[in-house]
């Protein structure tokens, strides 16, 4: 438990910084919206684009783990949405909840855990697992949520709208220029690549400090009805390990790493990805806040399981 504890602990620290600052009122009542528009507007966007336009085709072109876990990725994202509309929720929170149950954190989680699990071989399924998660399942998210956003409109109207509000959108404009500017087979000049980077690696610590914010806030209403996050915990921690395990050992029968890596980076706890879009849309993000929270938590369990049950350890030479 040691190792998985090792990289868990600082999400904690950074969450718990937070909701300290918060409630002490170091940071204002605005702190965690404005701080998560910062990282939204400027940190996520560099981090995408970065990782689309620096990704090589031959290291990510792996069909069969691209399948078994961005089928497994999307296959929850799926049911979930499918589930909450069934319940009555509106198609924005129906696809936020599906983001949560769906979203692996496999930025901060998952690539030190590979590292230590499988060595330098586990850095690739790492890289093309984040490419899934933050690049195409994101993308799905917002282009849902922007739809939902628009329910009450004539279609007609309702599709210029959503063309428009994702043409302007930094999540979605971001990898498609990644992607371009890898295609062009241009490298990144390194002021650029610098720039970049400073702006990416505080996505992470930024989106976890106002998570803590979020937390440390004094509701003024009841969120009795937000409901329990424990559905949406159960879907990530073992509804979509146990599919991506079928699909990555049955289905496609991966070599064993290649198995091994796709089964635990399904089984990493929700992301803050969804918490960022929640409170940038101003939807749901008390459940998806507690969701992240408690999946973490949990994860400190099912991970060290699932690495005893792997027999995996420290990484080879």
């Amino acid at each position: 438990m040691y190792a998985v504890l090792a990289i868990v602990l600082p999400i904690f620290a950074l969450i718990l910084a937070g909701f300290i600052c918060r409630r002490t009122h170091r940071l204002g009542d605005h702190a965690a919206s404005e701080i998560n528009k910062m990282v939204v507007w400027l940190c996520l966007p560099a981090l995408l684009f970065k990782v689309t336009a620096s990704a090589r085709w031959a290291e990510i072109w792996q069909p069969g783990f691209i399948l078994s876990f961005g089928a497994g990725t999307l296959a929850v994202f799926l049911l979930t949405l499918a589930w909450r509309l069934r319940s009555g929720h509106g198609l924005v929170g129906a696809s936020l909840d599906g983001l949560s149950a769906g979203y692996a954190n496999t930025g901060y989680i998952g690539i030190p855990l590979c590292a230590f699990a499988f060595g330098h071989a586990g850095l690739q399924p790492a890289l093309i697992s984040t490419l899934i998660v933050v690049c195409v399942l994101f993308a799905i998210a917002v282009v849902c949520v922007e739809v939902g956003l628009q329910e009450s409109r004539h279609p007609g109207r309702a599709i210029a709208q959503v063309l428009k509000a994702l043409a302007k959108n930094p999540l979605v404009i971001a990898p498609v220029a990644g992607a371009a500017w890898a295609a062009s087979g241009m490298t990144l000049a390194h002021p650029v690549q610098s720039f970049l980077d400073m702006l990416a690696m505080a996505t992470t610590p930024c989106a976890l400090v106002s998570l803590g914010l979020f937390l440390g806030q004094k509701r003024r209403e009841s969120t009795v009805g937000e409901g329990s996050p424990w559905p949406l915990v159960s879907l990530k921690l073992i509804g979509q390990p146990l599919l991506t395990g079928f699909l990555a050992f049955k289905v496609f029968a991966l070599p064993t790493m290649w198995a091994n890596a796709a089964l635990l980076l399904s089984a990493l706890p929700t992301g803050t990805g969804p918490f960022m879009l929640a409170e940038y849309y101003r939807r749901e993000a008390g459940l998806i806040s507690r969701t992240i929270l408690v999946s973490t938590l949990c994860s400190l369990a099912t991970l060290t399981l699932l690495m005893v049950w792997m027999n995996v350890g420290a990484p080879s030479a």
